[in-house]
């Protein structure tokens, strides 16, 4: 399988990640009651450096927290925040560019269910 590889600079990271239908069934606890991880999102979370920030996104509600939180930390996912009620449109990442020619923002849109099919190579010179 063909993995698209976006070169990183070796710089601390904030990853931002959807929750449903990025890392976990599209509405899986509601339609079976729980929550399931999907394929390689457990291996790339393990990925992630320690120092790395991880801010979770979702349209969920409120009232989902609890058992959210708690499949997230029987799951293993490292998180440092996760935002809850967001609205169901586009997540729009707005960054400024560093004078080096550094892009400090990456958007990667992923099919529903998929888990990310993205490598990100570290590259010195960024």
């Amino acid at each position: 399988m063909s993995r698209d590889v976006i070169k990183v600079s070796p710089l601390g990271k904030t990853w931002i990640f959807d929750i449903d239908g990025t890392i976990v069934k599209h509405n899986g606890y509601k339609l079976d009651g729980y929550d399931t991880l999907l394929d390689g999102a457990k291996e790339f979370f393990d990925s992630i450096p320690v120092g790395d920030m991880i801010i979770l996104l979702t349209s969920r509600t409120d009232e989902y927290s609890e058992m959210t939180e708690e499949f997230l930390k029987n799951a293993g996912i490292r998180y440092d925040s996760i935002i809850y009620n967001a609205p169901y449109g586009e997540r729009i990442i707005v960054n400024d560019r560093k004078p080096s020619g550094l892009k400090t923002s990456i958007a990667i849109n992923t099919n529903r269910d998929e888990f990310l099919k993205t490598e990100f190579e570290t590259d010195n010179n960024l």
